[in-house]
């Protein structure tokens, strides 16, 4: 069996250095730093890569799922699988149900395994680095917090994997 695309990719990069990231955003001005950053233009030109691919495109008709894709969509699908085994904890809270936590429990033991899945072989040291974007991009298990202002956080987790697993 001959290598995938996504191994020919990721053997033509260049070595990386990668690290458990850290909240670097703490106060209004470290806002402009980030703005002003390499690493904010090629988020913002990602978000703008996935928007033209998508452009003109119907939901309703069928596509081409690649392999990567389609690994993705695993990974989505566990979490989901998750979340009908972690039923609702009858509580009189209206914010957030304290079941979260025990889901957010499990994919803070799980998260390094499930990127690995979309990671190429040669770059499983990313797979740390990696885990850490995905757990953020579900929420916060402390506040409850799995709310609409993850959607930046979702496209965090993936950007990482896009210079070495075509989409």
């Amino acid at each position: 069996m001959g290598a995938s695309p996504e191994d020919d990719k990721a053997a033509s990069l260049p070595s990386f250095k990668f690290c458990i990231p850290k909240k670097e955003i703490n106060m209004v001005p470290d806002m402009g730093k980030w703005k002003r950053s390499q690493a904010y233009a090629d988020y913002i030109g990602f978000i703008l890569t996935l928007n033209e691919a998508v452009k003109g495109k119907k939901l309703t008709c069928e596509y081409r799922v690649s392999e990567t894709v389609q690994k993705l969509l695993d990974v989505l699908n566990t979490l989901d699988r998750w979340i009908d085994e972690t039923p609702p904890v009858d509580q009189p809270s209206r914010f957030g149900n304290k079941a979260f936590r025990t889901w957010y429990a499990k994919l803070e033991q799980e998260a390094e395994a499930l990127v690995s899945t979309i990671i190429p072989p040669k770059l499983s040291a990313a797979a740390p680095e990696v885990a850490v974007y995905l757990k953020e991009a579900v929420g916060n298990s402390t506040r409850i917090d799995y709310g609409t202002g993850n959607r930046g956080p979702v496209h965090v987790w993936k950007f990482p994997l896009s210079p070495w697993v075509p989409v």
